[in-house]
């Protein structure tokens, strides 16, 4: 499975994307998830992207990242 088909068009260069390929494997094999197409994956994707368009381009960080912010309980609700 690659990113490519969560960029939705848009625009980045061959290595950026490559760098983006990249992490996006690793992390998917981090959480075990390297034969899956569901929304996780999706979520991974999304937040590598998001990652790369403020302008990291480390693959290991990328990932890092990714894992840390999935990792993260989420919010709570106040009642």
């Amino acid at each position: 499975m690659s990113i490519t088909m969560f960029l939705d068009g848009q625009n980045f260069d061959s290595e950026t994307r490559r760098v983006m390929g990249v992490a996006f494997e690793m992390t998917r094999t981090a959480l075990r998830f390297a034969d899956r197409h569901d929304l996780v994956v999706a979520v991974i994707a999304s937040k590598i992207i998001e990652l790369a368009k403020a302008g990291e381009r480390n693959p290991d960080l990328l990932c890092e990242r990714t894992l840390n912010d999935l990792r993260q309980p989420p919010p709570q609700v106040k009642r």
